[in-house]
């Protein structure tokens, strides 16, 4: 063991777990200098309790391989987990330096483990043993099994031994890109902020966002101004509410041009990234980077993946064409002669819709204070569904003063876990909306889950309350969805907890979580003005329900633009990637172009440049996962409907077949145990207005 990775003192707040309630670490003692000896430390334990499995000379057993390969590195697991929750949440100059730091040492570990051919050789060995017993394992532990030796093939450990080493150097150095892109992409999404020092330009902009705005700008050392920050898709969410045409336009253009030049050009890693997970692909026996990640998928093929996006492009581009018509003529009326750009579109679709069925989103506001849409709407569809309850937690803290922690407890009372929520943006905080794990389930280990959902939404100034548009409430239930994932999580392996699922099928839970936010029982309980306490007009609500389809076409367009753009970028071959940086806009536009999703008003949720899901984030070549875990999403929803909707015997079913599973059965037989046949895709063409267009 080198001095980088001594044992690590009695007084290291990693040295033991925590004793804190679910084992949540202990963030009261944390600090920043923490981290990287304990990651060390971690890792070389690990190493060590590997080594002593791999050289075991008793027979290989399921005991003394499988499941001491799930119980090796818990230090590691326990440090990593909470390093990786705040680091994403509260991205600091030293935890940046950290994830420098620690980004190849930990690749290199990975590496080690899953090309130990000695280890490997262990693993075929049990394999071999067993099927000549005819000795049928549980049906957990066959999957382990089947995973494991999938997870060595695809890791390379077949290679030869210049071929590993040059795996080994790649999959290093990928892992400092994702880092680097992800610290890139924050730095310039603050930079491209948009100061604003002109209140009339903030026309349509509601007072509390107005507020919001100022304390931003106060924030960041401009008195008397306002800052819009940017929030990671393209599209922001105040396009919909300013009438200044001229600021829509500053906004946009702000989001667009991420990354594409400058102090924070992310570019070069992109390119970087993209050849070096060819070059990967290739090595270990894939066309490409595509092919590698849909195998080992539900897709199954990058093949399927290609004809599911092809088979939705034209319809939906088609209907966005006519969305564009209506919105166009909107648009005439405020400015003559006028054409639609990409700014006015969330605008002018708010203007159709207030027209058409007298919703207005800014009214909304008010009716969707987001305390109440926790207890009232999210926490209290789990109830009614599984018969949870939630208990706040005042004297366990998270990472940031911002963070609450909450106590689940079952329908018997058992405390099952923890749930901490952390809502508001910060400049140190990464865009968008997701769900970490710091506890795993698993009765192996006899742990309880500890999950975290992060939002970032803009926080108001203090005493104001957080008001949320109708898409922050979906994102609270889609995240929520996720935590439900890991909170109902019934699995004896670590490995297999929670959301521990392939790519396009993790997302299929937290998007049936988000048909709750719709049901009128739902709806109803948090749909409360936070000042006078009354209820959400039953006009609003009936409209609201019935707009659910209203902008479809440029939902789905937005969509599948970017996830073809993902698909374009990893099915290069190495030799085919770019060179030059300034060609990175020229493939973009060109992909667009042959995939038949280059509408100059819809650009695609996410441009190249800032890309994070599939540059910084775990989902290259898996962005079609949204859609395709969408397929089952819509037929769940069908067989809820079916079975009676929001019933506690519907959610203890879905739970037990499905949430409680894991990734502890192949996905798609917890889905057919579930609805009782394969999916079908009828469900969500209905649901997205493809259904006749896309036969």
């Amino acid at each position: 063991m080198t001095s980088e990775a001594l044992p690590l003192d009695a007084a290291h707040p990693f040295a033991r777990a925590s004793d804190l309630p679910y084992g949540l670490p202990d963030f009261r003692e944390l600090r920043e200098e923490h981290y990287l000896p304990a990651l060390r430390a971690g890792m070389a334990e690990q190493r060590a309790e590997v080594d002593a499995i791999a050289s075991d000379p008793a027979e290989p057993t399921v005991e003394n391989t499988l499941e001491a390969l799930e119980r090796s590195g818990r230090l590691l697991h326990r440090v990593a987990s909470a390093f990786y929750v705040q680091s994403g949440a509260e991205s600091t100059p030293g935890l940046q330096a950290v994830e420098e730091a620690v980004a190849p040492l930990l690749a290199a570990h990975s590496d080690a483990i899953w090309l130990d051919g000695r280890l490997h050789a262990r693993v075929e060995a049990l394999a071999a043993r067993l099927e000549a017993d005819g000795t049928e394992l549980a049906p957990d532990t066959a999957w382990l099994l089947h995973r494991t030796r999938t997870r060595f093939a695809r890791a390379g450990v077949g290679l030869s031994d210049a071929d590993q080493e040059r795996l080994r150097a790649i999959n290093t150095e990928i892992t400092s890109l994702d880092a680097a892109f992800g610290r890139l992409l924050l730095a310039g999404a603050n930079a491209a902020a948009v100061l604003v020092t002109d209140e009339a330009e903030l026309d349509g902009l509601p007072d509390d966002a107005r507020a919001a705005a100022a304390q931003a700008a106060t924030a960041r050392g401009h008195e008397g101004a306002w800052l819009i920050e940017l929030q990671l898709p393209t599209q922001q969410s105040v396009l919909s509410l300013l009438r200044d045409r001229g600021l829509r336009e500053r906004v946009l253009t702000a989001s667009l041009t991420r990354g594409a030049g400058g102090e924070h050009d992310t570019r070069r890693t992109l390119l970087d990234l993209v050849r070096l997970r060819a070059e990967r692909a290739r090595l270990l026996g894939f066309e490409h980077h595509a092919a590698y990640v849909a195998a080992d998928a539900t897709a199954g093929s990058a093949q399927a993946v290609e004809a599911m996006l092809a088979r939705l492009a034209p319809a939906a581009v088609a209907n966005a064409r006519e969305e564009a018509a209506d919105l166009e003529r909107a648009l005439q009326a405020d400015h003559p002669g006028a054409s639609l750009e990409p700014w006015d579109w969330s605008f002018y679709a708010g203007r159709v819709r207030q027209e058409r069925r007298a919703l207005d989103e800014a009214q909304l506001r008010p009716y969707l204070e987001l305390e109440r849409v926790l207890a009232d709407g999210v926490f209290h569809a789990a109830h009614l569904l599984y018969g949870l309850t939630f208990a706040e937690r005042h004297d366990l803290v998270g990472y940031h003063p911002d963070v609450r922690v909450f106590e689940v407890f079952d329908a018997d009372g058992t405390g099952i876990g923890l749930f901490l929520g952390d809502w508001w943006t910060r400049p140190a905080k990464r865009g968008g909306a997701w769900m970490n794990s710091l506890v795993d389930q698993s009765t192996l280990l006899g742990e309880a889950p500890v999950v975290v959902n992060n939002l970032n939404v803009p926080r108001p100034p203090a005493g104001q309350p957080t008001l949320l548009t109708w898409d922050e409430v979906i994102t609270l239930f889609h995240e929520f969805g996720h935590a439900l994932h890991g909170l109902l999580s019934a699995v004896r392996y670590p490995s297999q907890s929670g959301t521990s699922v392939p790519r396009d099928f993790v997302e299929f839970p937290s998007q049936v979580n988000e048909m709750w936010a719709w049901h009128p029982e739902v709806l109803r309980s948090f749909a409360v003005h936070h000042e006078t306490g009354e209820p959400m007009p039953t006009a609003w609500v009936e409209t609201l329900l019935a707009a659910r389809q209203d902008g479809e076409g440029f939902a789905t367009t937005e969509y599948l633009a970017a996830a073809l753009l993902d698909q374009a970028w990893y099915r290069l071959a190495p030799q085919d990637v770019p060179t030059d940086v300034e060609e990175v806009e020229a493939f973009e536009a060109r992909a667009l172009r042959d995939a038949g999703v280059d509408l100059r008003t819809v650009p695609p949720r996410y441009r190249t440049t800032y890309f994070n899901h599939i540059f910084g984030s775990g989902y290259s070549a898996g962005y079609y996962a949204y859609i395709w875990s969408e397929v089952l999403d819509a037929d769940t929803v069908e067989w809820f409907a079916e079975n009676g909707g929001l019933r506690r015997e519907n959610g203890d079913a879905f739970r037990a077949r499905l949430l409680g599973r894991g990734g502890s059965i192949d996905p798609l037989q917890a889905f057919r145990d579930l609805r009782g046949r394969d999916p079908r895709i009828e469900p969500l063409l209905a649901r997205r207005g493809l259904l006749r267009a896309a036969r």
